[in-house]
């Protein structure tokens, strides 16, 4: 989450319709992905005809690139890696039906800025509006809120690009159970060329900052406080068991009544003693919801490479316990962490969801850029939360084998025979998909 304005690894979208040469790297610069180059179809009928010109080569989607894990990759040099940023940006609003189509390359900011044109909202947004929607979909990627889902819950109908050409089209209505397995996928039964997305009316947002909320007061009003707000972001470094900010973006645009903690009295950045210019409005500044809900304005690039993230989310009735686990092992964690984020998500029914039949809170971490001691500290932090089996973000760093994530969503064998349904040679899978799928 540190900012410039930047970035050490340019995103693939900004490059050329055509193909670029490797290697290419994701948007942190932590993995370099295997691919010789990268393809990057400018029309429909190029990408289709590209896939279905692979042969038994394997085909992965690379998004904005904010997967700081494999997930993306494909497994050698001459299989498949390829980029949407190349073709036209679909945005299709129908306002009567509070919908919006949307290309699965676009990414997030330039998506509010038309449905706010159009008096329309997404109900949330991720800290980072640079993220693409599709990528941001495929892996359960969310903001924060008690009554608010993840991004993929926004998804009412999905266009999907199969092996063979046909473009297949899932949607909540007609669809059902499958389209539930179809919505976080890890793009393992296709390429999402499109998606439909559902739309509330354009609402205001009010954020305020706080500061020194101790653990034991967030043990004691853990509801309360992230009740507080329509999102509610807490930020700590654990070197102390204290937050040191609390976020709130309401929606009900008066003072807030928070009683566990100060307001802050000038702008902050959520990484101590970083510069705040390039974060959203706070100090009670009352704005349109898509220059609140994230934490960083979409005019800076939100990172020098400098990071590397991991996220374990766990039933919301183990968060208190959780957090308390945590803080057992900050000693060990804190001197390899910038920053810390906890986040709650509404439960959903997307089968591969990490928010899947549960109320959830999400505990992020964002490290330094030394992934054999953020390897160790990862692994003493898995240790320490095991008793909640947590389901680690599918696009961030963990060491949590495959084998055991798998016991971890109830519908993973049901996700197995889709993937099979769907791919049945496998071309959409990598050697993640296929050590979570068992196959």
């Amino acid at each position: 989450m540190m900012n410039s304005e930047t970035s050490a690894a340019p995103s693939p979208e900004a490059a050329p319709s055509g193909t670029v040469p490797g290697p290419v790297r994701n948007w942190a610069g932590n993995q370099t992905f295997r691919a010789g180059v990268l393809h990057r179809p400018a029309s429909a009928e190029a990408l289709a005809a590209l896939v279905a010109g692979a042969g038994e080569r394997r085909v992965r989607v690379l998004g904005s690139g904010h997967s700081f894990n494999r997930i993306a990759d494909v497994d050698a040099p001459d299989d498949l890696l390829v980029s949407l940023g190349a073709l036209a940006p679909l945005i299709e609003v129908d306002a009567a039906a509070r919908t919006v189509r949307v290309g699965a390359g676009v990414r997030y900011a330039e998506l509010a800025r038309v449905l706010d044109t159009h008096g329309l909202a997404l109900p949330t947004m991720a800290s980072l509006p640079h993220i693409s929607v599709a990528g941001s979909v495929a892996t359960g990627t969310h903001g924060s809120g008690d009554a608010v889902g993840s991004l993929a819950t926004q998804v009412r109908a999905l266009e999907l690009l199969t092996a063979d050409g046909d473009v297949r089209v899932l949607s909540r209505e007609a669809d059902g159970e499958r389209f539930a397995g179809a919505v976080v996928a890890l793009g393992a039964l296709g390429i999402v060329t499109a998606l439909t997305l559902d739309v509330v009316p354009a609402f205001l947002v009010r954020q305020d900052v706080f500061t020194g909320l101790a653990l034991d007061s967030l043990a004691a009003h853990f509801d309360a406080i992230t009740g507080a707000a329509h999102s509610v972001s807490l930020f700590t470094d654990w070197k102390e068991p204290c937050f040191g900010q609390v976020w709130l973006k309401r929606t009900d645009l008066g003072a807030p009544d928070f009683p566990w903690a100060a307001p802050t009295t000038e702008p902050v950045h959520p990484v101590p003693g970083m510069d705040a210019t390039a974060c959203t409005p706070q100090l009670g500044a009352v704005g349109p919801w898509h220059e609140r809900l994230p934490h960083f304005r979409p005019e800076f690039t939100p990172s020098n490479g400098a990071e590397i993230q991991s996220e374990y989310l766990v039933a919301r009735s183990d968060a208190v316990a959780a957090l308390r686990a945590v803080a057992g092992v900050r000693e060990r964690i804190a001197p390899v962490l910038q920053i810390s984020e906890v986040r709650t998500v509404a439960a959903d029914d997307l089968w591969l969801s990490p928010a899947y039949g549960r109320g959830t809170v999400a505990l992020h971490f964002t490290w330094v850029p030394d992934a054999e001691r953020v390897r160790a500290a990862c692994g003493a932090l898995e240790a320490a939360l095991a008793p909640f089996a947590p389901r680690p973000h599918w696009g961030k760093v963990s060491t949590v084998p495959a084998r055991e994530l798998r016991g971890r969503w109830e519908r993973m064998d049901d996700f197995a025979d889709l993937a099979r349904e769907f791919d049945p040679r496998g071309r959409f899978a990598n050697e993640v998909v296929r050590g979570v799928l068992g196959r």
